[in-house]
């Protein structure tokens, strides 16, 4: 049975497709955001001396985390369904447990994506004025990352309770 046939009788698998599309989407659009955010301020700070582009691009990474952390919860729901392979049936509860697991990573990640870049944004500022407090700007970043690894670890032990 292929894929389409599949999911033309199977409810719960829309469902668990849904949950990888959460997880990836909203992930993915919030550190789309977070790193336009800081690519504006880092401009700005290049503008002014080139050599700080490096330092500048170190935070601009930052807030693309949250979108690897939807695509891998993503990734390992495909595998749990088999859409690697051969797709297994989910029932209804299944695919609304799968659903439930995509919600935190891509949820958080949407959010916290957006606060890391406005915090890096920051960080930004500091290196235009004093370059070598680099580390400063990107523990200031990095404490947001703290609540969309918290959220990855969430939909992954939600994922590791699922069986199929």
């Amino acid at each position: 049975m292929d894929l389409l046939e599949m999911m033309s009788s199977n409810t719960g698998l829309y469902l668990a497709f849904l949950g990888s599309a959460i997880a990836a989407g909203l992930a993915g659009v919030g550190s789309a955001i977070g790193v336009g955010i800081v690519g504006q301020a880092a401009s700005g700070v290049v503008t002014e001396d080139p050599s700080k582009f490096g330092r500048t691009l170190l935070l601009q990474a930052l807030p693309g985390t949250q979108g690897i952390y939807g695509l891998l919860i993503a990734f390992l729901i495909w595998s749990k369904i088999g859409v690697f392979g051969n797709i297994v049936e989910i029932t209804m509860q299944q695919g609304l447990m799968f659903l439930a697991a995509g919600i935190p990573v891509g949820i958080v990640g949407l959010i916290s994506a957006i606060y890391q870049g406005k915090a890096a944004a920051a960080g930004c500022n500091i290196i235009a004025k004093r370059p070598e407090e680099l580390a400063k700007g990107m523990v200031y970043a990095a404490m947001v990352e703290t609540y969309a690894v918290l959220s990855l670890l969430a939909s992954f032990l939600m994922l590791n309770g699922i069986t199929v």
